[in-house]
């Protein structure tokens, strides 16, 4: 076995199992398992022009429920990359497959094949029936008798005098500079949906690393050209004997449904056709097909293990009326500002309903707060994939580009809503409370069907912004996924019961969701209700400072800095720049020391120690301490920010560079309120600005305007009508 196999870089929500490198007549082929259960699928890789990473909304989900197999096909990825046509026939992809199940220890699996492959997955079911327990066919392009004139009228192996539409495949053409070209084209054809930008994007990216030649080979291969030898594709579909679901989309530009439809009819499969979808929808719809895999393994297969029914086991069914009123909060990992706010919410909603119970699926740092707050998290949360390390992973020195760290967080955003569907399948919510839950709320609109309960969705920002420097393309993007959004909640305004904007009417950023798109502010009006700011604490209830900072062990007769990041990693290189700065600080004002609190997932221990400093790290109640301490220095989270807006304390905060909440919607918000003092990063890097910074903002006298006390309140006013 390989200590390293597979691409070079992974795009799961889930880490391999075991990976590894069998060896068939010379051909490397990297393979990778995931997850374990009694039945296995096998996702098939495709046409040579991408690796395995197309199957990466897939793998998570299932992982959790069977065990997986991946491998790069050959020519692709971490697999040996042989030359010739004779390499990429059809009958040797059909018998990688074999060797694989080989490789893996695997007796007998499902195989699930998107185009091409579904040829190799048809002939393995024809030639070893005791393996394949069935076989799924997305969007087949099997060499079955469909005609397809639009593709046919171009020969591949032959110079062409055009050089438009589907001309463009063909040999020549790639291999004479026009490579590139044909990738765009193609991959347009295939994600033929709407706002399907980031799917296109990631399949031009894995395709940068197929070489034209490459390609040739395997497609010349496949089409039984340049001395390859290709079996009857119809005679294998009539040798299967093994159940066989065939998926197609009604737009799949890449092949007709009538080839899903032949390969259907020959194998005596079941058809399922997706209306308007493309060619990749394990990508463009991968909700949809995740439950349909998911469903093919565990009831079109002999069932491996007995079902509760047939073990004799007991199950429960409670009487609607006498069932307890139940909530499934979701709140956003990024962060622990949401935990606080949703904290507050529900202790308002139980004041209101008494009896009502609350779950939580919820993440790392947020679970810190909410254990500690005796609140119960679902069992089911440690199966969601970290989106808190995910953007730790994004993050450079001080700068994290929220909106495609987003973008980027796709497969665990699938993941993630696969985990949350399969809970509240199995359990009855009345209430699903989502506070900024992206994957939730994106989802839910692209498959309304799944909604079997009330839902409620809070965030205290709308519109994605684009930074200054991303020029045209990046406000075409961000554009882009508003003007989906618009559309969504348009269509399906249903899947909302409630909207509910954490904030003021003003507070909503005066910006267009782009060229051609409404307002932000016009339209939030129309579709939200405003809860005004949640805090979770009222200020009139704090002790005077004095007796507060008694309480907290400040010391009386100097002055306290507190420094704060957030709760996630990302803050690291501003408390390193603090820290950095305190001596300067200091030597002009001795009373005064620093209380850095460096979140629950930076180790106090791992930063340099300084005179007059304490270094915490997750330090419950923080509010108290910002509003004890004489000035704080915060990054640009606006939960850390308000809370000192409300306790009325001079602050400086330092919004992460290509963070366009941070540095658009909070910093409105804050000028709104006439608080804290903005300092970009650059500034905050040179010691000697940062000291003399700390110094002018020290024991300022602040006039912000008052933040409401009855936010939380409001909010669960909303939830509660739910119930």
């Amino acid at each position: 076995m390989s200590a390293v196999a597979g691409s070079s870089e992974t795009d799961t929500a889930v880490e391999p199992a075991t990976t590894g490198v069998t060896v068939r007549d010379g051909v490397e082929l990297a393979w990778r398992t995931y997850g374990s259960g009694s039945r296995t699928v096998l996702l098939l890789p495709t046409w040579q022009i991408i690796d395995s990473r197309f199957w990466k909304a897939q793998v998570g989900h299932l992982s959790r429920h069977f065990r997986v197999v991946t491998f790069d096909g050959r020519g692709t990825g971490a697999s040996g990359h042989p030359t010739g046509a004779t390499a990429y026939s059809n009958d040797e992809c059909a018998a990688d497959v074999t060797a694989v199940l080989d490789a893996t220890g695997t007796e007998r699996a499902v195989l699930v094949a998107l185009s091409c492959a579904a040829t190799w997955a048809i002939q393995t079911a024809a030639d070893h029936p005791d393996r394949v327990d069935g076989v799924l066919a997305l969007s087949p392009s099997c060499g079955v008798t469909v005609s397809q004139p639009g593709r046919e009228a171009h020969a591949f192996d032959q110079r062409l005098d055009v050089t438009h539409g589907w001309a463009k495949y063909n040999q020549h053409y790639w291999t004479e500079g026009h490579f590139a070209d044909f990738r765009d084209f193609f991959f347009h054809q295939m994600f033929s949906e709407p706002h399907s930008t980031k799917q296109l994007e990631d399949a031009l990216r894995w395709s940068e690393q197929t070489d034209p030649q490459t390609l040739v080979d395997a497609t010349l291969g496949r089409l039984a050209c340049g001395g390859a030898v290709c079996r009857s594709v119809e005679d294998a579909c009539r040798q299967v004997t093994c159940p066989v679901l065939v998926v197609h989309g009604t737009d799949d530009r890449v092949r007709s449904e009538a080839v899903g439809r032949r390969v259907a009819e020959l194998t005596g499969g079941r058809l399922v056709l997706v209306e308007g979808g493309g060619h990749g929808l394990m990508s463009r719809s991968p909700v949809k097909i995740n439950r349909l895999i998911h469903e093919f393994v565990t009831t079109a297969c002999a069932p491996a293990v007995p079902t509760r029914e047939q073990s004799g086991e007991p199950t429960t069914w409670t009487f609607a009326p006498t069932r307890r009123r139940r909530v499934l909060y979701l709140s956003s990992p990024i962060g622990l500002g949401h935990a606080a706010r949703d904290l507050a919410v529900v202790q308002e909603l139980r004041r209101l309903e008494p009896d009502v119970e609350v779950d939580w699926l919820a993440q790392h740092p947020v679970t810190t707060v909410l254990e500690a707050a005796g609140e119960r998290v679902h069992p089911a949360s440690g199966w969601l994939s970290s989106e808190s390390s995910h953007v730790e992973h994004e993050c450079g020195e001080h700068d994290l580009h929220a909106f495609q760290a987003i973008r980027r967080m796709d497969a665990i955003l699938v993941h993630n809503f696969m985990v949350f569907q399969d809970l509240v399948a199995a359990e009855h919510y009345d209430l699903v409370v989502g506070d900024e839950s992206w994957d939730v709320d994106y989802f839910l609109h692209e498959n309304p069907e799944l909604k079997a309960f009330n839902f409620a969705w809070m965030t205290d920002f709308v519109g994605w912004l684009p930074m200054p420097d991303g020029g045209p393309e990046e406000a075409a993007l961000t554009a882009d996924y508003n003007a989906e959004m618009i559309e969504q909640r348009a269509r399906f305004a249903r899947v909302r019961d409630r909207s509910i904007f954490v904030g003021s009417p003003e507070d909503v950023v005066p910006a267009s969701f782009g060229d051609g798109l409404p307002q932000i502010p016009d339209w939030v009006g129309k579709n939200f209700d405003f809860a005004g700011y949640v805090t979770g604490f009222d200020p009139a209830t704090l002790p005077e400072r004095d007796e507060l900072r008694q309480r907290l062990g400040m010391p009386e007769r100097e002055r306290v800095c507190l420094v704060t990041v957030g709760g996630t990693g990302v803050g690291r290189p501003l408390l390193e720049r603090v820290l950095e700065t305190i001596p300067l600080a200091r030597r002009a004002a001795p009373d005064l020391r620093f209380l850095v609190v460096t979140g629950p997932r930076i180790d106090p221990r791992s930063l340099p120690r300084r005179r007059g400093t304490s270094i915490r790290g997750f330090l419950p109640g923080l509010y108290q301490h910002l509003a004890a301490a004489d000035l704080a220095l915060v990054q640009g989270g606006l939960t850390s920010c308000m809370e000192l807006t409300a306790a009325r304390r001079p602050f400086l905060y330092v919004p992460l560079r290509h963070h366009f909440e941070q540095n658009f919607h909070v910093r409105h918000r804050l000028e709104r309120y006439g608080a804290g003092r903005h300092l970009p990063y650059e500034q905050a890097v040179d010691p000697d600005a940062l000291a003399a910074a700390i110094l002018d903002e020290l024991d300022r006298e602040v006039d912000y305007r008052p933040v409401e006390t009855d936010g939380a309140a409001r909010a669960a006013a909303m939830l509660a009508e739910l119930l």
